[in-house]
């Protein structure tokens, strides 16, 4: 009894010995830049739910803090340098205009590693980030032309980079293939978040015919729009049932956690590299759903069809069949039989055939 008494006490002590004396594992701290406000739902609601859920899964072996509402230019520099000179090893930093500033902190902070998510210049420090957001956009495309009594959509865009393009498009292109004489207006702000102007903007659209709204901005103003004026949306980013319950058509939404939670891990296992990643339905990354109870089933069940096609590489949204796909200027952009590659979509500048509103200058 005695012996093994003695035994478990030296057991202990040896172990509290060690405790005392070996380094706990160091602890990750990672960091995200938010371009607005964390909102309830929105480009960065998703960002925030990433970083979120990155706490949650890694627990204590990680430490995270997030800054929101930095602006494009000087200050996400800033802001970006601050962070690295606090000693976060891994920075998130999602917003296009971002790119440039990462990549400047980068070169002075090799040990840091940086996502430039939607950006697309890497470093040996810098990886790249996007999703295919313009196949969601085809999607909810079909549902609003299956929708719409007037044939006409409106779309509240920010900046008219090639991503905003791209689902511009995608969404017009999808709205066709269902309703060939489908037309979507388009408003331009050059903001990504103002809310009092995006809700003027989709009340300018429905004052001009649109009986379904879609934007590519970062609050719930054009969504709040339309269920105060009893008009169809397209929520962007998240679930927006919460604010437009009667208005929600179907949300075209971003996920984010398993890719934080895997470049973290990365990091802590001393394995990350720099990478270029453009995942879209097929990786999870982009989905549709959160369908209105007033969708007729025939149309929900045409457009999940269309999601399992393009998972399983069936379809192609930037394609052309047995006709070419036409700019706007009525020149080709897709000739018959053809399919634009990875590299034409993300450098788009164009809009397409049955899109109004241009381009701003």
């Amino acid at each position: 009894m005695y012996k093994n008494l003695r035994a478990a006490l030296a057991a202990f002590f040896l172990l509290a010995f060690a405790s005392a004396v070996l380094p706990a594992p160091p602890v990750l701290k990672a960091a995200v830049v938010h371009v607005a406000p964390v909102t309830e739902a929105g480009w960065v609601r998703q960002h925030e739910n990433a970083r979120l859920a990155l706490e949650k899964a890694l627990g204590r072996q990680v430490h995270t803090v997030a800054v929101e509402n930095v602006a494009e230019g000087a200050d996400a520099e800033r802001v970006i340098r601050d962070l690295a000179q606090q000693g976060y090893g891994l920075i998130f930093t999602p917003s296009f205009g971002y790119m440039e500033p990462t990549l400047r902190v980068a070169r002075d902070f090799p040990a840091v590693r940086f996502e430039s998510l939607t950006g697309y210049k890497t470093a040996p420090n810098v990886a790249v980030a996007n999703a295919r957001y313009y196949e969601g956009r085809y999607l909810a495309g079909i549902a609003a032309g299956r929708m719409s009594r007037s044939g006409v959509a409106g779309y509240v865009a920010g900046f008219p980079i090639p991503e905003v393009l791209q689902g511009i498009n995608a969404f017009a292109l999808g709205m066709r293939s269902v309703r060939p004489d489908a037309m979507v207006r388009v408003i331009w702000l050059q903001s990504w978040f103002d809310p009092a102007r995006e809700r003027e903007a989709a009340i300018t659209l429905m004052n001009q015919e649109a009986d379904v709204l879609a934007f590519h901005t970062a609050s719930t103003a054009v969504m709040r729009a339309a269920q105060e004026r009893g008009r169809w949306a397209i929520a962007y980013h998240s679930d927006m049932r919460h604010v437009a319950p009667e208005a929600q058509l179907l949300a075209v939404t971003h996920h984010w956690d398993a890719y934080y939670l895997s470049r973290a891990r990365a990091v802590i296992e001393d394995r990350w590299q720099s990478q270029s990643v453009w995942g879209g339905v097929r990786e999870g990354m982009v989905r549709v759903g959160e369908f209105s109870p007033r969708m007729p089933e025939a149309v929900r069940r045409e457009v999940l069809a269309r999601q399992q096609d393009l998972a399983a590489g069936r379809l192609q949204v930037f394609a052309a069949a047995d006709k070419p796909v036409l700019d706007a200027a009525g020149a080709v952009l897709i000739a018959a039989g053809a399919a634009l590659n990875d590299g034409q979509i993300q450098s788009m500048n164009v809009l397409v055939q049955g899109v109004q509103g241009g381009l701003p200058r």
